[in-house]
């Protein structure tokens, strides 16, 4: 049995590649900020909100500075001069805190080791704080958190590292000097960076919550379009399942009506037939695909404006007081608008049993020879409470505005002056072009 030969070694140089690649990463990290330079809470909705890092980084230098100069003239004996320009140059910086915090530390970092390298040329107390002061060690934590605020955990912990060096480094130079402050601002640091990711963290989660809920919304409305669009799809296909069944009672009867046809023409007649019945054959099939699973075809005819009164009486009886106003001479109305204007009407008393019950509603229906109007107003709601059962069979606006898509008329919806609501379709009585039925 063969055995396997060993596996050669990894290169020696991986491991050092690996740390080239990350040092490089870190030096680029504490380099280039990882953020744009707009202020924190730039998204933030109130003009307040927007303003407070401002404010906070306002009062923060103002009160550092002047502290820092006087802290390092009484306790430590520095010359005002060389006190004012430590206080400025490890204080002010923090105004940069609320939009350029990486360019700050650039700052602030140098400046408090020159500060500490500064104080070893002055006589040593008993209570005086080395190598960090206390104005440097507060100034440095906020720097701290505005640091874990914006930039990366590499580019945050670099930074702690690069801290924590230094009061090493320092300690070393002066051990007798150092008396806990070289100690105490990494383990202080340490402990705002996890403060800073955990707000961090909580808002990045905060803000992909409410992406993934914007993307459920449209995605839930997408949904529910398709559903209607499908439903739609599938009423008409008893309406155009009529058409085709007369097509092919006519063609197969039309040897028989008809006296005197050619062969040509009963061999024509019975081709359509033939083609007729094929095509009821795929819209079977289709309305297979359609219907939803562990549903059955309704078996009663679509509705149509023949049964508007009944519709009415029933809402009637549900405890909504409506009205119909039905024109005595609608025309000659095709198929697919009657049935349009049918679930036109029931969506709309059916969202004002939802959403106003009570209200007293008046259903009108006329036509001008060329179109088909269909107004539905209510009044505001008389009663406020549960609302009754709904009694549609679409999603409402979303149903009503594909059905009038369909037939190629116009929707106009909207609020009432006396906080009442209207729906109003114009459906045209003429078939609709093509190019308005290829998006269905």
């Amino acid at each position: 049995m063969p055995t396997s030969s060993p596996q050669p070694p990894p290169p020696a140089d991986g491991l050092l590649s690996a740390a080239r690649r990350n040092l490089r990463e870190v030096a680029h990290g504490l380099t280039h900020a990882s953020h744009p330079p707009t202020p924190l809470f730039a998204d933030a909705p109130r003009p307040w909100q927007r303003l407070l890092p401002y404010g906070v980084v306002l009062a923060l230098a103002a009160t550092l500075i002047p502290v820092t100069i006087n802290f390092l003239i009484s306790e430590y004996g520095v010359p005002g001069g060389v006190a004012g320009a430590l206080g400025v140059a490890q204080a002010a910086p923090l105004l940069m805190l609320a939009h350029r915090p990486l360019q700050a530390w650039w700052i602030v970092f140098p400046a408090d080791i020159i500060g500490a390298l500064v104080l070893l040329g002055y006589p040593v107390a008993t209570y005086t704080v080395w190598p960090w002061t206390p104005p440097a060690i507060v100034g440095y934590l906020f720097l701290l958190l505005a640091l874990g605020l914006r930039e990366t955990r590499r580019t945050s912990i670099a930074v702690w590292l690069a801290t924590g060096a230094a009061g090493v480094v320092l300690h070393v130079i002066s051990p007798g000097r150092s008396n806990g402050s070289a100690l105490l601002l990494p383990v202080l640091g340490a402990v705002v960076l996890v403060i800073a990711a955990a707000v961090r963290e909580r808002g990045d989660a905060q803000r992909r919550l409410a992406e993934q809920e914007t993307i459920s919304e449209a995605e839930r409305a997408q949904r529910t379009l398709l559903e209607e669009r499908t439903r739609i799809a599938r009423e008409l296909h008893d309406v155009v399942a009529h058409h085709m069944s007369v097509i092919t009672v006519q063609a197969d009867s039309a040897p028989y009506r008809i006296s005197g046809l050619s062969e040509e023409a009963v061999e024509e007649f019975g081709s359509i037939a033939a083609s007729a019945r094929e095509s009821l054959a795929e819209m079977r099939r289709l309305l297979v695909v359609l219907r939803s699973d562990g549903t059955e075809g309704e078996r009663a005819p679509q509705p149509g404006l023949d049964r508007l009164q009944q519709l009415v009486e029933a809402t009637v009886r549900a405890g909504l007081p409506a009205e119909l106003s039905l024109a005595a001479d609608l025309g000659d109305v095709p198929q697919t608008v009657d049935l349009s204007a049918y679930r036109i009407v029931q969506e709309a008393l059916a969202n004002v049993v939802r959403h106003a019950p009570g209200a007293r509603t008046r259903v009108s229906i006329a036509s001008d020879g060329e179109h088909l109007t269909v107004v539905v107003a209510n009044d505001r709601a008389e009663r406020l409470g549960s609302p009754l059962e709904p009694t549609g069979t679409g999603h409402g606006l979303v149903g009503m505005r594909e059905r009038v898509r369909l037939t190629g008329g116009t929707l106009d919806t909207g609020p009432l002056p006396d906080g009442g609501f209207r729906v109003a379709a114009r459906l045209p009585l003429s078939p609709a072009s093509p190019s308005s039925l290829e998006d269905l």
